[in-house]
């Protein structure tokens, strides 16, 4: 019977993957079954063509192992290259990024990240700063201290000078100048500055704080992070009626985000507040949506209420006390759970966390009030227009002692009616 003979044999037991390297062909010959495959095909004549396969086929590997080798060795010789360019900080061909030399700091670790985006970050810092101060000449206006003023002074002066010392670096950079060393030395001493500047800041917000009322403090949470929010102290009661009220500044766009989130346990979205992309802002009952008609990021502070009840879902929304939407059917019959987390800034995936930077809250924020019924529309508007009638939530009420603030978010004085716009 036919069968193949020991030159296939001879091609795996060498290499086993014969059809790596080109098209194969079967050497067949007929032999009996009981004989010696390998002498017969020798004895037929096959010896010097399977002598001439093998030869090929070591050849074949030969030259794959030189090819292989050699990629090696080229791989070897860029890494090496490209280790010497990171260490040096030099520009590469191919994306133009710089790379800082090693140093931790003030800001964060810096030293792996390219040099526009170390200034950006600089520049940002500057502009927190800069709102921060503004905040205090607010305060001092209100409250008039030469001490308060020299220090305001002398605050505005260093920042002037910050912002200078970042131009020239911006200058530098533009120009191609100014190697690793330099930078390192640059960025150090402008973060030294900001760490002093802000003590100093720090200091004069404690002194502001001890001489504040309770509930006349605002938050703000100046960037877009996941990382940057206030949680309320006290939790949610069972609730088949709310209203919640607060005053809001922001010009964020696309979409102020998310100013509070209530999650509870197996709920996520049992109480939100969010205006997402390019969405309206809306109201999330037990993950039910109403779209609301508010129109607030005008970088300019309104005062928001939603009302809502469990019977048929009913709810109202106001803006500086006029009620400019409601409807029904939202998580009718659905009681607002307890022993949840209420966060301000941040909507939740998880209980306390799962923050997304896309959805958080950048502005200012403040007299969150939450009640356990629906406010009259005259009860609202007493609190938009800051009347000696204006009542306190009875479910949570605006205090600072209720706030924990994380990430950076700050407390800034805040009078309303007297301070806005």
């Amino acid at each position: 019977m036919p069968a193949r003979t020991c030159a296939l044999l001879a091609l795996w037991l060498l290499g086993g993957a014969a059809a790596d390297f080109g098209p194969t062909r079967f050497i067949c010959t007929s032999v009996p079954a009981d004989a010696d495959m390998c002498g017969a095909a020798v004895a037929a004549g096959g010896a010097d063509e399977l002598r001439t396969n093998v030869l090929q086929l070591r050849e074949t590997v030969l030259q794959q192992k030189e090819t292989i080798l050699s990629q090696k060795e080229t791989i070897r010789e860029l890494t090496t290259k490209l280790g010497r360019c990171e260490s040096q900080g030099t520009l590469d061909a191919g994306g133009g990024r710089k790379q800082a030399s090693s140093g931790k700091n003030t800001m964060g670790d810096l030293s792996r990240t390219p040099a526009a985006e170390t200034l950006s970050q600089l520049g940002q810092t500057l502009q927190s700063l800069k709102t921060r101060l503004e905040n205090l000449e607010q305060y001092s206006r209100l409250n008039s201290s030469s001490q308060t003023n020299s220090l305001k002074d002398l605050l505005q002066s260093k920042i002037d000078d910050l912002e200078r010392q970042v131009l020239s670096r911006v200058n530098t950079l533009e120009e191609g100048k100014g190697g690793p060393r330099n930078d390192t030395e640059e960025r150090l001493k402008i973060e030294s500055a900001l760490t002093s500047l802000h003590q100093r800041i720090s200091e004069l917000e404690k002194g502001q704080k001890d001489n504040r009322p309770g509930d006349k403090f605002q938050l703000t949470f100046p960037l877009r992070t996941n990382y940057m929010y206030a949680k309320v102290k006290k939790s949610l009661p069972e609730m088949y009626a709310f209203t919640v009220c607060m005053w809001l500044k922001s010009s964020a766009a696309p979409g102020v985000g998310t100013p509070f989130s209530y999650a509870v346990p197996g709920q996520a979205n049992e109480l939100v507040l969010i205006e997402w992309g390019n969405n309206p802002m809306e109201i999330l009952i037990n993950d039910k949506v109403a779209k609301l008609p508010f129109i607030i990021n005008d970088g300019k502070w309104h005062h928001i209420c939603i009302t809502w009840t469990t019977r048929d879902g009913v709810w109202e929304a106001y803006q500086d006390g006029t009620q400019g939407g409601n409807g029904e059917n939202l998580a009718p019959y659905h009681p607002i759970k307890p022993q949840g987390v209420l966060v301000l800034g941040q909507e939740q995936d998880t209980l306390g966390g799962g923050f997304d930077a896309t959805q958080a809250f950048v502005g200012e924020l403040a007299h969150f009030n939450i009640w356990d019924r629906k406010l009259t529309p005259g009860e609202v508007y007493n609190l938009a227009t800051c009347s000696t009638k204006a009542l306190s939530g009875n479910v949570i009420a605006w205090a600072e002692n209720h706030i924990e603030i994380f990430g950076g978010a700050t407390k800034w004085t805040f009078e309303a009616c007297r301070q806005i716009n």
